[in-house]
């Protein structure tokens, strides 16, 4: 049985030092043998940029999966399209730089990671329509001579939506992976036809957040809707995410367990004035 994890959103400098302190252990406990994570709020909690993607893929990271937020930093669009293990959405119109689709090879057996956004509740976008998008790649793949594995990633903004892609593709992809709100949900299965699914697989950062960011201004920005700047949370880290199984000889999956596992997260301003013996006054 091939095992593959999928983390949560990484959100900004806590997600960073969790995955730091968390990761490597995690798949050790699990014998995690492929990792896929959503990056697109790792530089700063609003995009990624190309040294952060690399240290990702440092800290254990296989493929790193983004939507909305994938371009809110320039260097990227430069270096996703020489970048394979980046991940765009595949019903992003062509001229958008960038591969949509990975195809690995895990344990022997081939796989195919298929990236696709939602069309609710992006108003600023759009897109092709996430279902032909799904199916005229899966029919693609299903006609290859190597039988590829596929498995989706559904970056969707409402729940319905991702609900609905679940029972559209049951049967037909070894997982639907849902990701977008950085709320982990509680409804992780593997149906009878062999597909796992979450509707979210959460965050990495801090748990006493609103997605990551520090409450208080989250707050402040819903009642004076004011555009103030959200500030990154450091409060009781926290890696979401499931860790797939999934049978190599019937391309179905078997199980599906969903992590949340809290780890130590330290502000690196906090460590350097330890380091230099500072009073910071607290």
């Amino acid at each position: 049985m091939v095992k593959i994890l999928f983390l949560g959103e990484i959100t900004g400098r806590p997600g960073i030092a969790a995955l730091k302190n968390g990761l490597s252990s995690l798949k050790t406990e699990y014998s995690i043998d492929y990792t896929v994570a959503n990056g697109e709020g790792m530089t700063n909690g609003f995009g990624i940029g190309k040294a952060h993607a690399l240290q990702l893929g440092k800290l254990g990271v296989d493929t790193i999966t983004g939507a909305e937020k994938l371009f809110y930093k320039l260097d990227m669009v430069e270096f996703i399209a020489k970048a394979g293990f980046i991940l765009r959405p595949a019903n992003y119109p062509p001229l958008c730089p960038g591969h949509s689709c990975r195809h690995v090879t895990i344990n022997g057996k081939r796989f195919v990671i298929i990236n696709i956004q939602g069309n609710s509740g992006f108003p600023r976008q759009n897109l092709q329509n996430a279902f032909f998008s799904a199916d005229s790649l899966l029919k693609k793949f299903a006609e290859n001579q190597e039988k590829e594995i596929p498995i989706v990633v559904f970056h969707a903004a409402t729940t319905a939506e991702k609900k609905t892609m679940k029972f559209y593709l049951d049967g037909r992809a070894a997982a639907v992976i849902g990701t977008h709100s950085k709320a982990i949900t509680a409804d992780e299965c593997v149906t009878e036809k062999g597909t796992a699914y979450i509707t979210d697989i959460g965050r990495v950062g801090s748990l006493m957040s609103v997605g990551g960011f520090d409450p208080a201004t989250e707050i402040q920005k819903l009642r004076s809707q004011l555009p103030l700047r959200s500030r990154e949370c450091w409060d009781d880290g926290i890696i979401e995410g499931v860790v797939v199984g999934i049978d190599e000889n019937s391309g179905k999956a078997v199980s599906i367990e969903r992590i949340m596992k809290h780890v130590t997260i330290t502000r690196p301003e906090e460590k350097k004035n330890e380091a230099d013996g500072n009073d910071t006054g607290k």
